[in-house]
């Protein structure tokens, strides 16, 4: 029993945060280890590289060249800069397919592997951005410099290098926080400009040269248009409540198929609002509770956001709202009752993932009668109006739900405002949406066996383009090369094989998105024929509340586990030294600074019993 206690807890100190304060964000123990090993992969890669390179380098084969020993290092270390980029390029894309089976395997999810992501992009723009200069270095050295015009199909196309590099810087400035965050749109839309930093990038080192990074970008592919196709049907919106703190909360339709666990996101599209824009939004709904619904809540803060809150708050809505979306992406599992106690601690709409875990306990409290940790939510808003929040803790939900049994305490602090703010609107208002034919619940875009259609769309879609490939090698490159004896064009044969890729994702990706469909479809039916139907719901529902009042709650344990705290901010070491237990989970979400501290407090050293979890979507 010792030695199990003293696994669990030296692999509980490899999860703890080692880095707090720094450009990499809050770094376990393990990321940590594996940035380093990566690294040194990196170094041990390029060294060995040189060690080649420079081996053939002479005083001799400088005279030769007619330039001096030191310049032809320079080539070389160019050139096998462009060599170690490509080993970075070839992980860059593993971290941002959401719906990709391996990231589950290492116990990730889609958000919170994005800095994986951030990290690989810095530094393969490093390499490259090095990469180019030393060759410019060269060429001017040499008296070549006419080479950055040199588009050769036979070797190296040089222009289309500067031009996937020149993308390449372009998206990397729109990545600076300071951009990213006041010109979200012109961050969003410039990081699309991928698309064309890879067929340049191909171009440039031909498609034989490309191949270590396409296992990464095949994988990305194959999720893009997945859920490229999920996003091409508008969803059923029933209604959406409008919070008086510039919140509302987004009421979906969905199939009985499809289960997601607690901290969920789902990404959204509103054409009314922009056509293109896709924002990420924590699921608050619970899969198990929630059958027949999904609801996502929004804070008012961007200028997208505000504009979708001015809309639904506006008394002249239309009866339909069209919404797409993307998801829902998640952890593969989730095992919070591990803990004795789990400490929630939010920061303004930071509180939205908490809302997904506290009715999952609901859930398990309700149905298998089981004990759960006890739950401390700790809340920090800057005005009363924000209280209306906590009223979302609670479903919407036709089953019947208690939560006297759970141990639930919720500590409200007001930051802003020193007294209740009696004038203050606290109600909440409810939108309904009238039902659209063309409008379907959101479905598991490959149904239940998701897994199993996903490997066998990339090994059939990648067998297809083997197939392909092979029949225009055979019937159409080999007899050009074989008869006229010259080179077939590096860029063609590039082209050629980047369409099939896609042709023969773009088939197979479809034929298994309309099975699926089909059998959505079907199952819709028959739930409809058993008199299961999802309800059109309507103001006069006898189940729903159009304006509910913070003072009565469906329940009143509800009202008896909270305190609110006004013109006070929480001395959170002080809370989280004194809770008792011997596994106390600390999750928290909203500011940067905040996350930071509760970090910070959890890794002290004063208590061993708390292990923290850091919940973010803005990197």
């Amino acid at each position: 029993m010792d030695s199990c206690d003293g696994k669990k807890h030296k692999a509980s100190i490899w999860k703890r945060p080692m880095l707090i304060k720094g450009p990499l964000g809050i770094v376990c123990g393990t990321e940590i280890v594996f940035l380093v090993m990566f690294i040194a992969l990196l170094i041990w890669s390029y060294a060995i590289y040189l060690y080649t390179g420079f081996a053939t380098i002479t005083p001799k084969s400088a005279a030769a060249a007619g330039t001096k020993v030191w310049v032809l290092k320079l080539k070389s270390a160019a050139l096998r800069l462009g060599l170690i980029g490509n080993i970075c390029l070839a992980f860059l894309f593993f971290p941002v397919a959401r719906g990709s089976s391996v990231l589950p395997l290492f116990g990730l999810t889609s958000e919170n592997s994005i800095k994986y992501h951030i990290w690989l992009g810095h530094i393969v723009m490093i390499i490259f951005t090095s990469h180019g200069i030393c060759f410019i270095i060269y060429w001017a050295l040499t008296n070549q410099i006419s080479q950055m015009l040199k588009w050769d199909k036979g070797g190296t196309a040089n222009v289309a290098g500067e031009l996937a590099l020149i993308i390449g810087l372009l998206m990397w400035i729109a990545t600076i926080q300071r951009i990213r965050r006041k010109m979200f749109e012109l961050f969003f839309y410039t990081h699309n400009l991928y698309i064309l930093f890879i067929i340049f990038f191909i171009f440039h080192i031909s498609i034989t040269f490309a191949c270590i990074m396409l296992p990464g970008f095949y994988l990305f592919l194959v999720d893009r248009y997945l859920r490229f196709l999920q996003s091409r049907h508008q969803v059923r919106l029933i209604s959406a409540r409008v919070l008086p703190c510039e919140t509302v909360e987004l009421n979906f339709s969905k199939g009985h198929g499809l289960t997601y666990n607690p901290t969920s996101i789902m990404f959204i599209n509103i054409p009314s609002i922009s056509k293109l824009q896709w924002h990420p939004f924590s699921v608050t709904s619970n899969s198990n509770l929630e059958r027949e619904n999904l609801s996502v809540v929004i804070k008012s803060e961007g200028t997208w956001t505000q504009k979708l809150y001015k809309l639904l708050s506006s008394p002249s809505i239309t009866d339909r709202l069209g919404v797409s979306v993307e998801g829902p992406y998640g952890p593969a599992s989730t095992n919070y009752q591990r803990h004795d106690t789990l400490v929630l601690i939010s920061g303004g709409s930071g509180i939205t993932p908490f809302i997904s875990i506290i009715r999952e306990f609901i859930f398990m409290s309700t149905n298998f009668k089981c004990k759960t940790p006890k739950i401390i939510l700790i809340c920090v808003f800057r005005k009363s109006s924000s209280l209306s929040m906590i009223d979302l803790v609670l479903p919407i939900s036709t089953i019947p739900y208690d939560i006297s049994n759970m141990n639930l305490q919720i500590e409200v602090y007001i930051t802003k405002d020193k007294e209740p703010q009696l004038n203050s609107q606290t109600y909440l208002q409810t939108k309904w949406f009238k039902p659209n034919p063309t409008d379907t619940p959101i479905y598991v875009i490959l149904g239940s066996n998701s897994w199993l259609w996903l490997g066998a769309i990339i090994s059939t879609s990648f067998i297809i383009f083997l197939v392909i490939i092979g029949i225009i090698f055979r019937y159409y490159i080999f007899p050009i090369e074989h008869n006229s004896n010259n080179t077939f064009s590096n860029p063609l044969r590039s082209f050629l094989h980047m369409l099939v890729i896609c042709v023969s994702i773009v088939m197979v990706a479809s034929a298994a998105f309309l099975l699926n469909k089909k059998h959505n479809a079907k199952e819709e039916k028959n739930i409809q024929d058993l008199g299961g139907s999802i309800p059109t719901m309507s103001p006069s529902s006898t189940s729903y509340n159009t304006n509910r009042e913070l003072e009565s709650l469906p329940c009143e344990s509800l009202v008896q586990a909270t305190n609110v705290h006004y013109g006070i901010r929480p001395d959170l070491k002080k809370l989280l030294l004194e809770i008792k237990g011997s596994s106390v989970g600390v999750l928290a979400a909203g500011p940067k600074k905040m996350r930071q501290e509760v970090a910070t407090i959890c890794t002290s050293g004063l208590a061993e019993n708390l292990h923290f979890e850091s919940i973010s979507f803005s990197w």
